[in-house]
């Protein structure tokens, strides 16, 4: 008997059944350069982040499970079951704060929707083309359920990243894996069953290593759930959009779900991604490249700063104001740190952010002269713009004052191709030898035309 009171066009099928459409050569050529952009710039978190411990014990403990399969876990050389990988190379993408956003949805696509992609690109052994199709297709879903779901749940203390990225991370592993119509819809259903995540990481307190696994988590159920729906499992058709849905259930009072369809097909994710300069919180990235600016090209001396003020969003002012983290998290979530590192030393080299460096005596007494409050403009503006204004008093007393609405990054003002390749070359380098980071560059670069993602993968693995 047909249930009543479901529609059988809702939103949320719109949305899935245009995911589902998606092919590359009907994309416009700038979307799939951008494709290429968002995947090089991931790879280039991963292998890095793959070198962090957090990222070493995600992996020891999948491989200590004994699982096998074709999917790459990056920076072990080892292969694991698609759930697996997505699972240790989602925590290693998303573990040193430099992974990219979608700027007013505040979710990190990054690191879920490519390592799900990749983890079932390896697995069906999927072109590059159908690779970047998928990809394309995870950031649109994840952009407008991010959008549509509203502010409301980052408010509550829910981290909108993993709570909206197990839908993303299901649309884009059950593209590349060619599911049906009614099946890529089930697995986007399912997927909102494993929508979690706090955000107690940003208590002030230590967030530990808890945040980094949070996109580990949603890669890893996205790529679950496309295989239950493979096999037929089902979940109701309005997961996302009907009643105790996703929007209605998290979003409350914020939800929109006409941004599910809204300009579908006309505007794009894609164009909506804000890739990471420093290795720090997203409204953090404003105040550092101000301060920078204005301290001069060497940094200065703690003594010689009387006083930073620094106005930003009521919502940043409330979470992001601890004066002396205690571990890595919370200094890359602390402004008056990032602050105290913008002036006095280098905030573009991530160890930096270690707790070897953040107990720093001259740091930390600079740190505690920053003074975060609520900037009206800056709030008007949130979350669609991540702006700032900075009050920099010298101990002089020659004061030096900037704002900026949309840091460098931003799709206002886009990192250049040069500028995202030095990015991953400096990340990479971590971890492999410069010719071998070449290589990769070069073959993301041709994705769309590579026979399987698997050769791609082989270069990151050997």
């Amino acid at each position: 008997m047909k249930q009543e009171n479901i529609p059988t066009r809702s939103r949320s099928r719109e949305l899935i059944e245009f995911a589902h459409g998606l092919r590359l050569e009907a994309l416009p050529p700038d979307i799939v350069q951008r494709a290429k952009g968002v995947l090089l710039d991931s790879l280039g978190c991963t292998l890095f982040g793959s070198l962090q411990p957090w990222s070493r014990i995600m992996a020891d403990e999948m491989l200590a499970e004994g699982s096998t399969g074709t999917s790459t876990i990056i920076g072990r050389g080892k292969m694991a079951a698609a759930p697996a990988a997505a699972l240790c190379n989602g925590t290693a993408t998303h573990g040193f704060e430099l992974d990219d956003l979608l700027d007013e949805a505040i979710v990190h696509p990054g690191a879920i929707v490519i390592p799900a992609a990749l983890a079932a690109a390896e697995s069906v052994n999927a072109s590059g083309a159908r690779l970047l199709a998928g990809i394309v297709a995870g950031y649109e879903v994840l952009n407008r359920v991010g959008l549509a779901v509203g502010v409301e749940p980052a408010h509550r203390g829910f981290h909108k990243t993993t709570l909206i990225g197990p839908i993303g991370a299901a649309v884009a592993a059950g593209v590349i894996m060619g599911l049906k119509p009614e099946q890529l819809l089930t697995a986007a259903g399912l997927a909102c069953s494993t929508s979690s995540g706090i955000k107690s990481f940003a208590a002030g307190t230590g967030g530990g290593m808890m945040k980094r696994m949070h996109a580990g988590r949603a890669a890893e159920s996205g790529v679950r759930m496309a295989q239950l729906a493979a096999r037929d499992f089902t979940a109701p058709p309005t997961a996302i959009d009907g009643k105790f849905g996703v929007l209605e259930v998290y979003g409350g009072k914020t939800a929109r779900p006409e941004l599910l369809t809204e300009a579908l097909g006309r505007t794009w994710a894609m164009t909506s991604v804000f890739v990471k300069v420093y290795s720090c919180c997203s409204w953090i990235q404003g105040a550092v490249q101000q301060l920078v600016a204005l301290r001069g090209p060497t940094p200065l001396k703690s003594d010689e700063i009387r006083k930073v003020r620094i106005g930003v969003s009521a919502y940043a002012a409330r979470n992001n104001g601890e004066p002396a983290p205690v571990d890595t998290m919370g200094a890359q979530y602390s402004f008056p740190y990032c602050a105290a590192l913008a002036l006095a030393g280098d905030p573009t080299d991530p160890g930096m952010y270690l707790e070897r460096e953040i107990d720093d005596a001259a740091r930390r007494a600079l740190a505690r002269r920053v003074e975060l409050y609520t900037d009206d403009q800056m709030e008007a503006a949130y979350p669609r713009h991540y702006g700032s204004r900075i009050e920099l008093v010298l101990a002089s007393g020659e004061r030096r004052a900037s704002f900026v609405l949309d840091p460098h990054g931003f799709p206002a003002d886009p990192v250049t191709d040069p500028e995202r390749i030095e990015k991953f070359t400096r990340l990479a380098g971590h971890a492999k030898p410069a010719g071998r980071v070449k290589e990769i560059a070069d073959a993301v670069q041709r994705a769309d035309r590579l026979s399987s993602a698997r050769e791609l993968m082989a270069l990151i693995r050997d």
